[in-house]
């Protein structure tokens, strides 16, 4: 597995054969306390919701017609949506869900850290996303038919608090 290499050359007419391209496929979901060590890894086939975004807020000022104000107001973020094959019930990351899902709240929700890591071929991390306090919005389960030969996937999507993009 192999990134791919740009030999395109910069404004400057420098080619940059050095640099790799990152490819999507391979990533690894740390949930902390799914597991004990290296249990906490899960296996998913999609990572997705990885964004941010500030809202602006558009000001007029009196007297001024040749523009509007648009102040910063807040960082929203978007939730995590995690898709894998259905696991078993006795999953720790399943386990999770269904104490979130199915207790009625007579337990408070437990939030956990996850980190979502962009490895390179060698498994090392190019990039690494640190989510803090996620917890499960929604749980789903793709549909089933029988005309169909595919794998039953289930959804999990986490709300959470902050989000640090390390490279």
């Amino acid at each position: 597995m192999k990134g791919f290499r740009s030999n395109t050359p910069n404004r400057k007419g420098w080619a940059v054969a050095d640099f790799k391209l990152p490819v999507a496929f391979h990533f690894l979901v740390d949930v902390a306390g799914a597991g004990s060590g290296a249990d906490d890894q899960c296996a998913f086939q999609e990572v997705s919701g990885l964004e941010a975004e500030i809202k602006t807020e558009d000001v007029v000022e009196g007297g001024e017609n040749r523009f509007q104000h648009r102040l910063p107001k807040g960082v929203t973020r978007s939730n995590i949506v995690l898709k894998r094959g259905l696991a078993k019930g006795s999953n720790p990351l399943v386990k999770w869900c269904k104490d979130v899902f199915e207790n009625d709240f007579s337990k408070p929700i437990e939030p956990r850290a996850v980190t979502v890591s962009l490895l390179d071929e060698e498994h090392d991390a190019l990039c690494t996303w640190s989510i803090q306090n996620a917890y499960p919005v929604k749980w789903s389960v793709g549909g089933f038919d029988a005309m169909k030969n595919e794998i039953a996937i289930e959804t999990i999507e986490l709300a959470y608090t902050r989000c640090k993009r390390t490279i």
